[in-house]
């Protein structure tokens, strides 16, 4: 089974940053020879629209590429993080509908990975799941019916502000029509689906991808002990219910040995983290380390990493592993090779009726048969000689 982890391209999204603004570079080794090598790289489609369904923008947005996020909101306060993350450009807008004012931030990307993580960054305690926008993820507005709208898709973060319940169903447009992304930076995290649902606190899951993005979103453990270095995947996870309250941490490192060193590092600094370190629980299964704080017992907290496996990994709902879109796309391509050739071999025969129906009426039109006897060449070879004669055997031959 195939794994996807979280390991940050930091290259591969450099590149992808340069590509969404328009400028000309100059190497260094080109400018010491004397020469002028000369890149040219093209813009990026705009991520908010001048206007989605009934909603039109009416002040012009600020938008920025390259690590900065535009400031005033929510997301002000996370610069370092979603910069963590991957982010790569971000754009803020206002639009009205029916007199009311909403003001939209969306953020960029390089991959899915780093969308998600910035998801569970911003997202707020009240929000509540919804699907009507056709998002990833999507959380609404609180009880009171006003607030905030955060939902992912592909590679971008939006958030919502100053939307009322009534809203929701009306941003599914902007949503529709946000950059897509191809190949494996469509590809979700598998890490936040091994969270247990029992006694999970909704809106308690936090992924990280680098140190910054792990203390804002309230790790436990210390930090500097996880090995950023070697690109781990940490999912962070709060419970709360008759057992007591537990936080689970999970971890996934791209190969065992390293997951073992850092399972030992978190086994030795477990009595400093205080609380009651004797029921702290920690378990490593190949690359992946569960470690378990809090006041469940410790029978309770055994119970809860030892539930949590690999195998648990499994492609479902919109995970699209790369094996399995290559054979999407195979099967999709010789479906249409098929129906091309039934509905090219079907013309061909309304053709051929059509023609010969045809020549048939205009035939008959005219007073003559509807078909004609078709004539055949022949070489006419009839016998020239006379057939040969055999004789008898009792008669005998004169020389």
């Amino acid at each position: 089974m195939d794994l996807v982890l979280g390991t940050r391209r930091s290259v591969a999204l450099a590149v992808m940053a340069a590509g969404l603004g328009l400028g000309l570079t100059v190497s260094p080794a080109a400018k010491a020879a004397g020469q002028t090598s000369v890149k040219l790289m093209e813009p990026g489609a705009p991520l908010l629209p001048e206007k989605f369904g009934e909603w039109k923008k009416v002040a012009p947005g600020g938008a920025v590429a390259g690590g900065a996020v535009a400031s005033g909101n929510v997301v002000a306060g996370n610069k370092d993080a979603l910069a963590e993350c991957g982010e790569l450009r971000s754009q803020v807008a206002e639009y009205s509908r029916g007199g009311r004012n909403v003001h939209i931030e969306a953020i960029e990307f390089g991959d899915r990975t780093g969308a998600t993580s910035a998801f569970t960054l911003l997202q707020q305690p009240g929000m509540t799941l919804g699907k009507e926008l056709g998002a990833s993820d999507a959380v609404g507005s609180g009880a009171n019916g006003e607030g905030a709208v955060l939902f992912t898709v592909g590679s971008a973060v939006v958030l919502v502000q100053g939307a009322t319940a009534t809203d929701f169903g009306t941003l599914k447009a902007l949503a529709e029509g946000l950059p897509k992304v191809p190949g494996n930076r469509e590809v979700a995290p598998l890490l936040p689906r091994l969270a247990p649902a029992k006694g999970l606190v909704a809106g308690s899951v936090r992924y990280a991808l680098g140190p910054v993005t792990y203390a804002a979103e309230g790790g436990v453990l210390p930090a500097a002990s996880l090995g950023w270095d070697k690109e781990p995947e940490v999912v962070t996870a709060r419970y709360d219910d008759a057992r007591g309250k537990e936080t689970l941490t999970t971890l996934l490192y791209p190969t065992p040995t390293i997951a073992g060193n850092v399972a030992k590092r978190i086994e030795a600094e477990l009595p400093q983290l205080g609380g009651n370190a004797a029921t702290a629980k920690v378990r490593r299964e190949g690359p992946l380390v569960v470690v378990a704080t809090g006041s469940f017992a410790g029978d309770e907290a055994q119970r809860m990493v030892e539930n949590i496996h690999l195998r648990e990994m499994t492609f479902n709902q919109d995970v699209q592993p790369t094996f399995h879109i290559a054979a999407l796309q195979t099967y999709s391509l010789l479906t249409n090779i098929a129906i091309l050739s039934g509905v090219l071999m079907t013309g061909a025969v309304l053709l051929g009726l059509f023609l010969g129906v045809g020549r048939a009426t205009f035939r008959v039109m005219l007073g003559k048969p509807a078909a004609i006897e078709s004539e055949f060449l022949s070489l006419h070879l009839s016998p020239q000689n006379k057939p040969a004669q055999f004789h008898g055997t009792d008669r005998v031959e004169r020389s």
